[in-house]
């Protein structure tokens, strides 16, 4: 029986106790704001960003992991045991994160080590992370693992929603084109990720209407049967999301609901205020 380890980098937004319960490592991504570069979750929270946001004029940037960041991590895991390693990140369409970790990977010798690029981030990142940690510690094998997080991304959906454009436009994230159609029409776009990119999904002219649609959207997929995972995602926003957590939790029977963030990478490149909803169906 292989022993299987589990490696993410910090956008999964998994809570630390969450992480060692798990053994799951994590290499963080890195925020610069004004002359100081922080890790994620390691120098700076995820409430100490957003006050630190609201006091600066310049936008924040961010940055991948260094491949001797991941190198460490892979030789740390090998040097304890394991004979395989499944690294798990956010979409290689908006950050160079999952390349690192393969670049890594080349460069650790007698060990396994597969990539899995979720094509998403924050929560449901977070969901093919837990999926397979809990796999792993039950004993499967890294083959078994990877096509089991393939088959959650069958089902897997997320739509979102900013305050404003000009973040993910300033980020590199979306094209001039959105971002002048967005700002004319002064609308509050559903964003989701198609193929690994964000992009829009719907024009909508109210958050009333895009919280509306996105509930219609999972509404679509729960009432076709099954026990669905849902998470609400916020950037510093808790009360509307606590809010719109218990009205899904009342209104579904075959949903567990919980809360995540949006934590300082992600939530540069959304802009405080954002909002979000991501489901899969649960198959184990």
């Amino acid at each position: 029986m292989n022993k299987v380890a589990i490696v993410t980098d910090s956008t999964a937004y998994l809570a630390s106790d969450i992480r060692d319960q798990y053994a799951i490592e994590m290499v963080p991504l890195n925020v610069v704001i004004g002359e100081d570069s922080y890790q994620e979750e390691i120098d700076l929270t995820t409430s100490e960003f957003y006050k630190l946001l609201k006091n600066t004029e310049k936008l924040p940037t961010t940055s991948q992991p260094a491949i001797g960041h991941f190198v460490e991590t892979f030789e740390k895991l090998k040097d304890q045991g394991y004979e395989e390693i499944i690294t798990i990140h956010l979409s290689s369409k908006i950050s160079g994160t999952y390349q690192s970790a393969m670049s890594a990977a080349t460069m650790v010798e007698d060990i396994s080590i597969e990539g899995f690029d979720s094509e998403i981030s924050c929560a449901p990142q977070g969901y093919f992370v837990l999926e397979a940690a809990k796999m792993a510690a039950e004993g499967a094998d890294a083959k078994s693992i990877l096509a089991h997080l393939k088959e959650i991304k069958t089902t897997l959906k997320a739509y979102f929603m900013v305050d404003s454009l000009q973040h993910l436009h300033r980020g590199g994230r979306l094209n001039a084109a959105q971002l002048v159609v967005g700002n004319l029409l002064k609308i509050k776009p559903i964003l989701h990720f198609e193929e690994g990119s964000i992009v829009p999904f719907e024009k909508v002219r109210t958050e009333k209407k895009a919280v509306g649609r996105i509930c219609q959207l999972l509404e679509e997929d729960v009432t076709q049967g099954g026990a669905f995972k849902v998470t609400v995602i916020h950037a510093n926003r808790l009360e509307s999301a606590e809010t719109l957590a218990k009205e899904i939790q009342e209104k579904f029977e075959n949903v567990d609901v919980d809360i995540s963030h949006f934590g300082p990478v992600i939530g540069t490149h959304l802009g405080e205020g954002s909002l979000g909803v991501s489901w899969y169906k649960l198959s184990r």
